[in-house]
């Protein structure tokens, strides 16, 4: 598989290709930015570790390097500005990402090509991706929660000493504020956590999840590593057709009576991307959780520069 990743110059980018080199499961990994330079040294980076790491080919490329991709991720994105409101910084994103999915028509896509929408707000991203380039909606999905789900797996596990990798627990819905947290199927070695943590533990962990992304911000200046690695084990799952179970953005049809709207569900991804957003039975908050997120990304939709 040949794996382009636009922003590949960037924190997210050149950490996710770094996850996949080390991965050794991809055959090719093409770094696009804006800035050339930057993902020229950074395919060069990774290219000196080659022998250590896997016979892969990196290399630093254009946009028309994407065109025989047979999957692309997309990690380009803009910060906040001071004293800048929420709904000003997506219109800028939207309007950034509009134009990367412009300049993708100019090239002849591998018509099997999968896009991964890493990008912020990812939701609605994803959204604009399948509305505003008419790509089949089943290769398109975003990152969703995948990033939210392992930060939560590994807060649940710091707070009892548990093996992370034992923990199951999913964070759906909007990756955002909205994110809802699913106690009733999480589960450490097969144990409910919700039996084993009082309210306030519960309450307390998902406050950590919730806050996550901005502590790393303001201590580092943004997250790398752990979301590096999430997007690799989307990308695995697609390139081994593992048809693993994956908290990824997909638009809805039908779900908790859902439409339109991106967002995440339990997917099957293989080969051919989304197989299918599942439609677990949840406790009723949990349902509640989940359109309450809806409802707050289709009024976002409602107001944003799409055309």
């Amino acid at each position: 598989m040949k794996v382009g990743i636009i922003g590949g110059g960037g924190r997210v980018g050149s950490q996710a290709a770094f996850a996949l080199q080390c991965g050794g499961i991809v055959r090719e990994i093409a770094l696009i930015d804006a800035n050339p330079d930057m993902a020229a040294g950074e395919a060069l980076d990774l290219l000196h570790g080659c022998a250590l790491a896997g016979d892969q080919r990196i290399h630093a490329a254009d946009i028309k390097g994407a065109a025989d991709a047979d999957l692309i991720c997309i990690t380009a994105g803009l910060r906040r500005q001071p004293d800048e409101s929420r709904l000003a910084l997506i219109n800028r994103n939207v309007s950034l990402y509009r134009g990367i999915l412009d300049s993708l028509r100019t090239i002849s896509l591998n018509s099997h090509c999968i896009f991964l929408v890493v990008s912020n707000p990812v939701d609605i991203l994803t959204r604009l991706h399948v509305e505003y380039l008419g790509w089949p909606a089943r290769q398109v999905l975003g990152l969703g929660t995948v990033l939210d789900t392992t930060r939560f797996r590994s807060l649940l596990a710091r707070a009892r000493n548990w093996p992370p990798t034992q923990v199951d627990a999913l964070i759906l819905g909007e990756h955002g504020d909205a994110m809802t947290p699913i106690w009733s199927s999480a589960t450490v070695a097969g144990m409910p956590v919700a039996k084993l943590l009082s309210s306030q533990q519960q309450a307390e962990i998902f406050s950590q999840t919730q806050t996550a992304g901005a502590q790393v911000i303001k201590l580092k200046g943004g997250a790398g590593y752990a979301v590096g690695l999430s997007i690799a084990e989307v990308i695995h799952a697609i390139a081994l057709d593992r048809r693993r179970i994956l908290p990824v953005s997909s638009q809805m049809t039908g779900q908790y009576g859902l439409k339109k709207v991106c967002l995440s569900l339990p997917t099957v991804l293989g080969r051919g991307g989304v197989e299918a957003a599942l439609e677990p039975d949840l406790w009723p908050k949990e349902i509640a959780g989940i359109q309450a997120g809806a409802r707050a990304l289709e009024e976002t939709w409602g107001k944003i520069s799409i055309k």
